[in-house]
């Protein structure tokens, strides 16, 4: 296929220095250099493994047990309720 280009001057000159020190014609260049930026980018890199070290937080200022959080959240629930109840008394 036959298109036009506009390439940056300083790839254009990468490319044809390559061109010259290969011995290849400048489109062969092209085409390979095209070819292997595509596979490249095609390549999926490996995932790394996540990994996260606990850190203590030190013991609730509160008093309450943190480990049951639904527990901790029906108290809290519980104790604004009563607050509102005797606001309106």
């Amino acid at each position: 296929m036959r298109t036009t280009l506009t390439i940056d001057d300083s790839l254009a000159e990468l490319l044809k220095k390559q061109a010259y020190e290969s011995g290849k014609p400048f489109k062969q260049v092209v085409n390979e250099a095209l070819r292997a930026g595509l596979e490249n980018a095609r390549a999926v890199p490996a995932a790394r493994r996540y990994r996260l070290e606990p850190a203590s937080m030190g013991a609730s200022q509160s008093g309450r047990n943190l480990e049951k959080a639904l527990e901790v959240a029906s108290e809290l629930e519980n104790e604004e309720l009563e607050r509102k109840m005797e606001l309106r008394k």
